[in-house]
């Protein structure tokens, strides 16, 4: 929609309050735009970072190969997302940053990262702000793979969805687009297609979520929390 602010905007907004100009410098940076189809590495393993990726549209992750060759997603990069501000800082490497989804990126220079943090306080602030809540949410699904049982880690996963799209106004107050196959949602909870199917079986028979044309659904959003105890203070949306 015309007028509409990006997502790097909208999400940096709820970390910091953003003057009429840094609004403007921060459409900047996202002008310039690269279309990546699915499944593609946006940098691999072992390569030097020349630049910051940012998610303007579909789904991406961090992600590791072990050696037996399984796939460990880390993270996932939903739209208004760096990955990783200081990576240009290494001299390599350590995961591999892909797209699981059609994505729309910008792709942000040493330069252009330096003049952001040193133009405006506030922009600073939004982006320590995006870095801790990165490190916050990597130590809430680390938790969860250790101590939730499987059906609560899946319905956790889709309670955290909800609301970082809710961020970027990607999500209604009950459902979002949800391109993710069954391997995908394995690879991020440690657990195996087969079991993943089980789950998501599960709360479907519970009424707790439904899927239908690749759109999730949470008919009782209240609930759904409950059974996942979902606490959202990792997140820090509030203002």
């Amino acid at each position: 929609m015309e007028g509409k602010p990006s997502p790097l905007v909208l999400k940096l907004a709820h970390g910091a309050a953003l003057t009429p100009e840094d609004r403007a410098l921060l459409e900047g940076v996202s002008r310039e735009t690269h279309l990546i189809g699915p499944r593609q590495d946006l940098i691999r393993e072992g390569a030097r970072p020349e630049y910051v990726q940012l998610v303007l549209e579909g789904f991406a992750c961090r992600y590791k190969v072990l050696p037996d060759g399984g796939r460990q997603i880390v993270a996932l990069l939903l739209p208004g997302d760096l990955c990783d501000l200081h990576v240009t800082i290494l001299g390599e490497m350590d995961h591999a940053i892909g797209t699981l989804t059609l994505c729309r990126v910008a792709r942000l220079s040493r330069g252009m990262v330096a003049d952001l943090v040193s133009v405006s306080p506030n922009i600073t602030r939004a982006l320590w702000w995006a870095t801790l809540v990165d490190e916050a949410v990597l130590r809430e699904w680390l938790a969860g793979m250790g101590r939730r049982p499987a059906d609560r880690q899946l319905a956790h996963l889709f309670c955290e969805l909800l609301l970082r799209l809710q961020a970027v106004e990607l999500a209604s107050a009950d459902s979002y687009d949800f391109p993710l196959s069954q391997i995908d949602l394995a690879d991020i909870l440690g657990l195996t297609p087969v079991h993943v199917n089980r789950m998501l079986q599960h709360l479907r028979a519970e009424g707790l979520v439904t899927l239908h044309n690749k759109r999730l659904t949470i008919p009782d959003v209240p609930r759904l929390r409950s059974f996942a105890e979902f606490d959202p203070t990792y997140l820090h949306m509030r203002p």
